[in-house]
């Protein structure tokens, strides 16, 4: 039987010796794996097939860990993982107590940086390169950066520093021309046209071969022939981008070619000023399916998300991010002055069907959450009404915008944060569990949780019925718990909260995932003879100080419950009016504790945490106690 190849690899030490012929196996090899494993456990897997190639030759020409790659989207790195040690434990990516999702240096000191948002690989890479000229050490430093992370405004900032500065550093731009929806803008039209003019690099090599073989006087000749190069940028390659920030601009090269991989990188790595190679790679590539439909095998569930059906099997509601896509295909046909926009996400906020039915009105600005936001301004100074979808996690990087550009000009802009709470196997970078904090202390911003699919829909059109401030929606990674297609919105009174059960032990006060937990509590501690009154505090800002003030007078022992952190959160706020207004009695917080989150199932992570039904009734219990 013969011996497959990736038995013998462990450590990139193990390949520096293979032949060209032996690392295209290995490539091959490295495919089979990941996709028999990923179909099993869930997980990325359109994007690591596609850098089998790059991670193997880098891994080859390069002396990792000394020298560092530093990867953006760190979902490209699953190949770079069975590399360097982590092979065994693929089985285990993306669940409790197993390899992370992403690239984290806390792993292994092959992952130099952290990558699970996108765009930060060159600003870092220029960092750690800086550090090493400023120690006197000596290793290379090369940056991947690749699907759809160069849309992000952060790459060229990074970019035009690092242009600027002479430097060692390998920028490495793995087009695919794909994020995880199709890549979106100039930039893309800018690298399609590069990729299908290769002619100025041909000739240009031509050039400088030829005049590096002449006699006395080519020096002289070069610095002539400097300037024809210069013409013939103008006249075959578009804009001259990476040159003009310094950058020394090589390619565009197959980057699924093992042998021009593995040849480019070795006449390159010794460059000692920033250097950009541009690669061409099929996302997907090695897997049909993956392929075709990139979209789509992004990211594949458990089993490739099969699963046995039943003839009993029931219809389940449909998820936050599925009503979400009803309600604004809803409200765009009752009114044309809506508008949707996303950063590259149009298939993970649920926005397809909004595109496809309104694609005058639906804009994918790429994974530039900050233009996203800014834009978003724009048009409603304009008496547009901009809905705003992006994940929790993302909008982070978009605070200042939401801030200085929207709540400070009191801009009426419609924010819907999906994934708030705890997202599940993505992990820390990607758990939206900060939004409550940062958005309740921007003065103006209308901040709101929904308990359910419906109500959902009448937060959106409570949204839209004014116009004097930025309103928020934050609403989890879960089913929609009930939703009616054929429902009719009713708007809410800003800032009103709902009871929904009446007791007279201890106040629970729950946003919005938190609502129906909080309700089956309170109806399994009613057989305790514990008398609990549940309230969806649907708004977060502001807050129903109505409500407040009769409660104060009924219960001396209240309740907060949030899928948010615990610190500068909800209860924190809640805790500071009572305090404020001289409440005799004692509270409770329940939430997110200040701490990093890990990757695992949901329900497990909720569990963990005391978020889950047995967790929040010990802690109730606890509370009452005392």
């Amino acid at each position: 039987m013969m011996v497959k190849l990736l038995d013998k690899i462990n450590y990139p030490v193990d390949i520096k010796e293979l032949s060209i012929d032996d690392l295209k196996k290995l490539a091959k090899e490295i495919r089979k794996y990941t996709i028999a494993t990923v179909e099993k456990t869930g997980g990325h897997l359109a994007s690591t097939l596609g850098a089998v190639e790059l991670t193997i030759a880098l891994h080859y020409v390069y002396d990792t860990p000394i020298d560092k790659l530093v990867w953006d989207v760190g979902h490209q790195g699953y190949a770079h993982k069975i590399l360097t040690g982590r092979k065994d434990k693929l089985h285990t990516i993306r669940q409790y107590g197993g390899l992370c999702g992403f690239l984290t240096p806390g792993e292994s000191e092959y992952d130099t940086f952290g990558a699970g948002h996108a765009s930060t690989s060159i600003s870092a890479s220029f960092g750690i390169a800086s550090a090493r000229d400023h120690k006197k050490e000596d290793y290379k430093v090369v940056a991947i950066i690749g699907d759809g992370a160069m849309t992000g405004g952060l790459a060229f900032e990074g970019l035009i520093n690092a242009g600027s500065s002479r430097k060692q550093l390998l920028v490495i731009l793995n087009d695919n021309t794909m994020s995880i929806s199709p890549n979106v803008g100039a930039m893309r039209s800018y690298l399609t046209k590069i990729v299908t003019n290769p002619l100025y690099n041909r000739v240009r090599d031509e050039i400088w071969k030829t005049t590096g073989a002449l006699p006395t006087g080519k020096g002289i000749t070069r610095r002539i022939l400097r300037k024809v190069e210069e013409s013939l940028k103008s006249l075959i390659v578009p804009g001259l981008l990476f040159d003009e920030f310094g950058f020394r601009y090589f390619g565009p090269i197959d980057g699924n070619d093992i042998n021009i991989m593995v040849n480019t990188l070795e006449n390159i790595k010794d460059i000692n000023t920033p250097v950009l190679l541009h690669i061409v790679t099929k996302k997907g590539k090695g897997m049909h399916l993956a392929e075709s439909d990139p979209v789509s095998f992004h990211g594949v569930a458990p089993n490739n998300g099969k699963k046995k059906k039943t003839a009993k099997e029931k219809v389940t509601v449909p998820s936050f991010q599925n009503a979400f896509g009803e309600v604004v295909c809803e409200i765009g046909r009752n009114r044309d002055d809506t508008i949707c926009i996303t950063a590259a996400m149009k298939e993970g906020t649920g926005l397809v069907p909004f595109a496809n039915e309104f694609p005058e009105r639906f804009y994918d600005v790429g994974i530039a959450e900050g233009h996203a936001v800014t834009f978003a301004a724009g048009m409603a100074m304009q008496g547009m009404r901009p809905i705003v979808a992006i994940y929790s996690t993302f909008l982070q990087r978009a605070y200042d915008h939401i801030i200085h550009d929207v709540a400070l000009q009191n801009l009426p802009v419609i924010f819907c944060l999906d994934r708030a709470g705890l997202v599940g196997e993505d992990g820390a970078t990607h758990h939206g569990v900060l939004d409550i904090a940062y958005s309740r202390c921007i003065p103006n911003l209308i901040v709101s949780a929904p308990k359910d699919g419906n109500e959902l829909r009448n937060l959106m059109y409570t949204a839209l019925n004014q116009t004097k401030n930025p309103f928020m929606i934050r609403y989890p990674r879960s089913p929609s718990f009930d939703f009616d297609e054929k429902g009719q919105a009713e708007l809410i009174l800003i800032g009103n909260w709902k009871k929904v059960l009446t007791g007279k032990d201890v106040a629970i006060l729950a946003v919005g995932s938190m609502v129906k937990p909080s309700l089956e509590v309170a109806i399994d501690l009613a057989k305790d003879k514990i008398s609990c009154e549940v309230i969806n505090c649907r708004f977060v800002q502001p807050i129903d100080e109505e409500y407040l003030k009769s409660m104060i007078k009924k219960f001396n022992k209240i309740i907060t419950i949030e899928e948010g952190t615990l610190n500068g959160g909800f209860g924190s706020g809640i805790s500071g009016w009572l305090t404020d207004n001289c409440y005799s009695g004692t509270i409770k917080r329940i939430g997110i504790p200040n701490k990093f989150i890990t990757h695992g199932n949901r329900d497990l992570l909720l569990e963990e945490i005391g978020l889950n039904k047995s967790g929040i009734i010990q802690n109730i219990k606890e509370f009452l106690s005392k």
